[in-house]
C-alpha cells in the first residue's frame, strides 16, 4: 500500500495520533496528512490510511481506531490506541525504513512496544493516569505534547494546524530518538560480549569506548568482572559495575584512600603516575593514560580481593 493520504481526526491532537503519524509519515513521505472527521475522508479507500477515527479497526481496509465498541485489545486484554494499533503493523517496517539492522529490528520493536508504545495506549484510553508519575506528570510526553495545542480562544484558523505540526516534529524527535537508544544498547552489548570473551577471567574488562555495559555482562554471567576500563575524550576511565539497576552499591569499590583526590595527591595514594581524579563516592576514577588506568584497576582489584569483596 502507497496511500495518497493519511487521515486522522481534526480538533484537539493527543499523543497517539502524533506518533502515529511520525510512523507513518517516515514510511509514506508523499502522503498527505488530512485532519478530518467528515465522512467522505474517514470511509476506508484504496488511497489511504485512516487512524484514530473511523470507528473501524480493520488492517485490510488500512483503518485503524479504538475508539467504538468492541474496540481492539493486546493478548493480555490491556487496550490499544492509534498508536499502538500502528506499531503492531506498520512498526517492523518503520524501523527498517530508518536503518535497523535485521538483527536488531525485532528486538527494539518489542523493547519500544513495552516501555513506550504500551504506555501511550494505556494514557490514552484512560487506563493509567499521568498521575502515577507524581509532581512529574506534567512533565511526561503525552501531556507535554498536549500543551502545544492552541488556547481556547486563539482567533487564527490556521493556529490549530501550525500546533499539530510543530507537535508532530517534537514527537519524531522523540521516538526516533528513543529508538536510537535501544539500537546503540544492542550495539554496546555486542562490543561487550566480544570483549568479555577476549579477556578470558580478567577481573577487569577493557573496552575500545565509553557504552552501556552492565546489561551485557549481566547476560554473560560475567560475576567476576570488578571493573571496567575504556578512554574518554582525552584521557581514560576506570569505573565500577552497579550490583543492580537500582542503586549505587557496587561489586567491588575503589580503595578508600583515593576517595576524593585528585592529581599529585592521587598519583601519591596510589602509587601511578597519571592518575587524576578519584570520586569521593569511589564508583569512578580518571587517569591520563591507559597504562594508569590499567595500574589503578589492577591495585582496585587487589585491594577487593584483599577486603573481601570478590
Amino acid at each position: 500500500m502507497k496511500p495518497d493520504y493519511l487521515v486522522t481526526h481534526s480538533g484537539g491532537f493527543h499523543a497517539d495520533e502524533l506518533l502515529s503519524s511520525a510512523v507513518l509519515t517516515r514510511l509514506f513521505p508523499n502522503a498527505e496528512i488530512v485532519r478530518s472527521r467528515a465522512p467522505e475522508w474517514i470511509t476506508p479507500g484504496a488511497n489511504r490510511i485512516i487512524y484514530d477515527v473511523g470507528g473501524a479497526y480493520d488492517a485490510e481496509a488500512g483503518i485503524f481506531d479504538h475508539h467504538q465498541r468492541g474496540a481492539p485489545l493486546r493478548d493480555d486484554g490491556q487496550p490499544f490506541s492509534s498508536f499502538g494499533l500502528i506499531w503492531k503493523h506498520f512498526g517492523h517496517d518503520y524501523l527498517a525504513a530508518i536503518g535497523l539492522p535485521d538483527a536488531h529490528i525485532h528486538p527494539v520493536y518489542a523493547g519500544l512496544d513495552e516501555s513506550f508504545v504500551l504506555p501511550i495506549d494505556l494514557l490514552d484510553n484512560g487506563a493509567m493516569s499521568p498521575a502515577v508519575a507524581g509532581p512529574l506528570a506534567v512533565l511526561t510526553l503525552p501531556v507535554l505534547l498536549e500543551t502545544l495545542k492552541p488556547v481556547f480562544d486563539e482567533p487564527d484558523p490556521e493556529a490549530l494546524r501550525r500546533a499539530f505540526d510543530q507537535a508532530l516534529t517534537i514527537a519524531r524527535s522523540f521516538l526516533e530518538a528513543r529508538i536510537a537508544g535501544s539500537a546503540a544498547k544492542l550495539r554496546a552489548e555486542d562490543l561487550v560480549l566480544q570483549a568479555i570473551a577476549t579477556s578470558g577471567e580478567n577481573r577487569v574488562l577493557e573496552l575500545p569506548m565509553g557504552m552501556p555495559f552492565r546489561p551485557a555482562i549481566m547476560k554473560a554471567g560475567a560475576d567476576h568482572l570488578l571493573f571496567v576500563v575504556h578512554p574518554r575524550d582525552k584521557d581514560w576511565c576506570l569505573t565500577g559495575i552497579r550490583q543492580s539497576d537500582e542503586g549505587f552499591e557496587q561489586r567491588a569499590d575503589l580503595p578508600a584512600a583515593w576517595a576524593g583526590l585528585t592529581n599529585g595527591d592521587l598519583e601519591a595514594a596510589c602509587g601511578v603516575e597519571g592518575a587524576s581524579f578519584c570520586h569521593n563516592g569511589r564508583f569512578i576514577a580518571a587517569a591520563k593514560t591507559r597504562e594508569a588506568a590499567m595500574a589503578m584497576a589492577q591495585i582496585a582489584v587487589m585491594e577487593a580481593i584483599a577486603t573481601g569483596q570478590a
